[in-house]
Order: structure tokens, then sequence, then C-alpha cells
């Protein structure tokens, strides 16, 4: 092995190391805070109610990426909002649950919940979780 790909193996390790530390917070902020101006609608979630409005679950502690996971993959597949920022979001946080990069958020690869909320609670939820990290 020569020093160029020595050095090469060595940063690359080093990129890897920084980036599963990075909880990509900014990009997540940015696009909840852009869908919630988009999703004025506030509509009651009831689960045993039929209705029109949308439930995705709210997540417990350490469940988080989990749940985002699964609420942004349902309002991708049923055409809620900006299909496109949905679907970074979605990607983002599948990301983050594969390579474990936000512990905090990712004990288990499955969403646990007690409760579900609407669109717009969903993404508070998604908002105050991502903010709580970027203090």
């Amino acid at each position: 092995m020569n020093a160029s790909m020595l050095s090469y193996i060595l940063f690359s390790c080093l990129l890897l190391s920084v980036q599963a530390q990075n909880c990509t917070v900014r990009d997540i902020i940015r696009y909840t805070k852009y869908l919630l101006e988009e999703n004025s609608v506030s509509c009651p979630c009831r689960e045993t109610a039929v209705n029109s409005c949308t439930c995705l679950p709210i997540a417990e502690p350490g469940h988080e990426l989990a749940c985002f996971v699964e609420g942004t993959e349902h309002m991708r597949k049923n055409n809620i909002s900006s299909n496109a920022v949905i679907a970074r979001l979605n990607q983002s946080f599948q990301i983050q649950l594969d390579r474990n990069l936000c512990k905090s958020l990712a004990r288990g690869d499955q969403c646990q919940y007690k409760t579900k909320g609407n669109v717009k609670e969903f993404l508070n939820k998604i908002l105050r979780t991502y903010q709580t990290i970027n203090k």
C-alpha cells in the first residue's frame, strides 16, 4: 500500500467518524418549517372515528427516527404535501436510522408510539425534536 492510498483511507475514516456524529439538523428543520407553512389545516385525528384526517405516529422517546420514517413514508405515498420535500425528509430519516447517526432518536428500528396526531402535530414533533438537538 502506498502513502497516497494510506492517506486516502485515513481521510475517509475521519470523514466517516465526523459524519457518524452529524445528525443533519439544519436541513430537516428547514424542510419541516416549509411543510408546516404549507399545511395550515389542522383536522382532529381520532383513530376510532372514520374521517379524512391523516393520523401519523407521535413517537415515544428514543423511537423518533423509526416513526419519522414511517410517517413521512405514509405522507409520500398518500401525496400529502410537497412530494419532493417529503421524499427528502424521508430519505434523511432513513439514512440517519440506517447509519445510526442520531443514537438518541433511534434506540430501535421499530416505531413505538402511544398516540397519533394529524400532519401538523407530526411535523411539529419533528421540528421540536431537531430544534432540541440543534441547541
